[in-house]
């Protein structure tokens, strides 16, 4: 991998991390502060203002620093998440980057670089609003936050099944330094280093960084084509720069510069490695092999810079607060589609299985550009009326290449549509708090949204010999969304919630078909209406915590991506409605001072409802359980939504003991999801089976002077359950799967 001899600031990286290799660090609290034996006290920042969890009337989940660094402990990305909270699940079908994130069965299976998702993701205040740039790895974090549910006051547009909402740990007048780093399977190194404080008495800064590297460890066993280790591999450089200055008691400013700089193989794609009439792997099936005759032009790059400020003057009764935003991303990635080598028109030279035609193709982005700006007004805490309004703009500019390539002919390109959109959105919000009494209070909040997308697509190559076009569309529209929430009071222990809300997601479009001669699509608006009512508790003394909601929402007019099919296109159509309900459980337990257990359960019923809804069935051979309708087509009515898992749950428990100057703990995770169909349509072999992973961690921390050491031997997916997680249609029964077992060793050690 090359990455690190790209930039200047990337050999700054490698020579801090090579000199702290010897004092791995963990962040800690001080040895001297007194240790609280029970439930935390959580804080987030769901309604834009730091509140206790408890008093907050929608169902979020936080995710603390410590449980992050457990589950990226094995150098694992964004999806590490999947089923940790309730009702969340990631999945993607580009490998390290390009997340696709479903909430309450809400999500969006389009693997187009054009695609919108109903869940948006807010990384330290800014919406990252392209799939692409979702993939930001987390490092240095504060907290995490799942809000669940329609978040169309504060947060507006494509937060119809809510919001994942990241914060990283931010300048401070003390100082603090963390150095991380772990090794583990397939030569795998995790290195992270973290310091801050005090410039000045006004300044404060703070710096992160993060190092990850794996070893190609997948051998390619295509006759002709046969190497040793040729995939699995990535190297992923991370940073972050923040300054906080601080002149006064009524001002600051926070300023973010972040990039990242990655070089991986994209999705590893098998071929045929599903049973015929099963969802099974085949009996020979071997996660470390692979039979492809284009694995040697898989490749993904990355390049992200994104930079923000954030302003804050605080007047007394209320507080201004700016955050300017601009992000771009680069990228570029090729595949081998079909997974397998040669093709059935080649005499006795195709496999695994039956190869009906070679498909090679790829997706570049050569230019991207993303502005936002949210200008708002809180007041504080004034008394029994509390609000805050704003503004806010959206600007995107953006180039995407769809690329295929000849596999037979040594992988030339023979293949290009290039696709232009501009984005502009602008919205202005008030949100309004009254306490009632002091058991109840009641919060509403509306947003008036304006959204406009234009595009342009030029067929320049087509791999079929047609001749080159070009069309150009447009969509916009103009929505208000909103919510409208209780929240009582039961006791010091208990409180109870309702909450109303409607969400928006703009319209789209899909020009992806341009490569294979078809025409853009589109798709109108969708909105959700979502009613749910909770419960939040804590026991007397304070040892125990259960969270709690039931749901229930229609969608109107559903966005949905129809992918794949005999002609693996990608083609946007609205549903009349959709209908979900379920509910979520979320615990935490101390038994005793040593021995604590963690739990969450989710149930999500997801249908789609429009009786003469039909879409393309596989090109593959597969059996379809749905009635076919005299175009060809499934109907898919009552069908759930892909990617929808009735059951999310995860248990957790820590066991410790003090020996010596440090405390021995052992730690295990166990995260299963029931479940899923991959596509709209429904088969028996592209349905995904039910997935069970664990995770075990055994450390000991210890305490020196000023710091806090650690180093923990640990393990993810301990039983090296082999399980489908996406698929392939068009050509045959192309499937990948999830992440093999891991095992690693970590050291830490933080200083303060």
């Amino acid at each position: 991998m090359k990455l690190l001899k790209q930039s200047s600031i990337a050999l700054c990286v490698n020579a801090a991390l090579f000199a702290s290799a010897t004092n791995f660090v963990h962040a800690a609290e001080s040895a001297d502060k007194e240790e609280v034996v029970g439930i935390e006290v959580i804080e987030v920042t769901a309604r834009k203002r730091t509140e206790n969890v408890k008093d907050v009337p929608i169902s979020v989940s936080a995710l603390t620093p410590k449980k992050l660094e457990v589950l990226g402990s094995s150098g694992m990305d964004v999806r590490a998440l999947s089923g940790k909270v309730p009702s969340l699940l990631i999945e993607s079908s580009f490998g390290r980057t390009f997340p696709r994130f479903y909430v309450r069965g809400l999500g969006n299976t389009d693997f187009d670089l054009l695609a919108s998702q109903p869940v948006s993701l807010v990384y330290d205040d800014v919406v990252l609003e392209n799939a692409l740039t979702k993939g930001m790895p987390m490092f240095d974090i504060e907290r995490v936050e799942v809000l669940r549910g329609p978040q169309g006051t504060l947060f507006g547009r494509n937060t119809t099944a809510g919001i994942v909402k990241v914060q990283s740990k931010k300048p401070t007048q003390d100082f603090d330094a963390t150095v991380s780093g772990s090794y583990g399977s397939y030569g795998s190194t995790d290195f992270r280093l973290a310091v801050g404080g005090a410039l000045s008495d006004t300044l404060s800064a703070r710096i992160s960084l993060l190092q990850q590297d794996r070893d190609d460890y997948i051998d390619n066993k295509a006759p002709g084509f046969e190497k040793k280790d040729e995939l699995g591999g990535y190297s992923e450089t991370a940073g972050r720069i923040q300054l906080l200055w601080e002149p006064s008691d009524e001002f600051n400013a926070l300023f973010n510069y972040h990039f990242r700089d990655a070089e991986a193989d994209s999705r590893i794609f098998r071929a045929n490695i599903i049973k015929p009439g099963t969802n099974d792997l085949v009996d020979d099936f071997d996660r470390e092999t692979v039979y492809q005759d284009a694995a040697s032009r898989n490749d993904q790059t990355v390049d992200m810079k994104g930079g923000s400020l954030k302003l804050e003057y605080d007047f007394g009764d209320y507080t201004l607060t700016s955050v300017s935003g601009y992000e771009s991303a680069e990228m570029f990635s090729v595949g081998d589609i079909d997974g397998g080598y040669g093709a059935a028109f080649l005499p006795d030279y195709m496999g695994p299985g039956f190869i009906p035609f070679p498909s090679e193709t790829g997706a570049k982005m050569p230019d991207h550009e993303q502005l936002t700006q949210e200008l708002r007004i809180a007041s504080n805490e004034l008394g029994k009326l509390d609000y805050q309004f704003g503004f806010f703009y959206f600007d995107e500019d953006l180039t995407i290449n769809n690329l295929s390539f000849d596999t037979l002919g040594g992988g030339a390109q023979n293949g290009i549509a290039v696709q232009n959109m501009q984005t502009t959105a602008w919205a202005v919000f008030a949100s309004v708090d009254y306490e009632v009494s002091d058991r109840v209070n009641v919060n509403g909040g509306l947003r008036y949204s304006d959204d406009e997308r234009e595009w342009d697509g030029t067929l320049v190559q087509s791999p079929f010999g047609a001749p080159s076009f070009s069309e150009e569309t447009s969509v916009d529209d103009s929505q208000v969304s909103g919510d409208l929430s209780v929240n009582y009071r039961y006791s010091d222990q208990t409180n109870f919630y309702g909450r109303i809300a409607r969400g928006y997601r703009a319209p789209s479009i899909q020009g992806r078909n341009l490569l294979f001669s078809g025409n853009a699509t589109t798709a109108d608006s969708e909105t959700v209406v979502s009613v749910e009512t909770g419960f939040k508790s804590t026991t007397e003394d304070n040892m125990g915590r259960l969270d709690g909601s039931v749901f229930y929402y229609e969608v109107s007019d559903q966005q949905l991506t129809a992918v794949g099919g005999s002609g693996n296109l990608a083609t946007l159509l609205n549903a009349d409605k959709a209908t979900g309900y379920g509910f979520e459980l979320d615990g935490e337990y101390y038994v005793t001072a040593d021995l604590v257990f963690t739990g969450s359960l989710s149930y999500n019923n997801t249908e789609i409802q429009q009786s003469d809804l039909g879409v393309a069935p596989c090109g593959a051979s597969c059996t379809v359980k749905d009635p076919i309708n005299d175009q060809g087509f499934a109907l898919i009515d009552g069908n759930s939504l892909p990617q929808s898992p009735e059951w999310i749950s995860n248990f957790a428990v820590r066991w410790s003991k003090e020996i010596g100057d440090g405390e021995l703990y052992v730690y295990s995770d166990w995260s299963y999801r029931s479940e899923v169909n991959f596509f709209l349509y429904e088969s028996v072999e592209f349905e995904g089976d039910a997935l069970l992973e664990g995770g075990i961690r055994v450390g000991y921390e210890w305490f020196g002077d000023d710091a806090e050491y650690e180093v923990a031997a640990f393990g993810r997916n301990i039983t090296d359950e082999e399980q489908l997680t996406g698929a392939i249609d068009f050509n045959n029964l192309t499937g990948y799967i999830n992440e093999g077992r891991f095992f690693g060793i970590e050291f830490k050690a933080n200083f303060f």
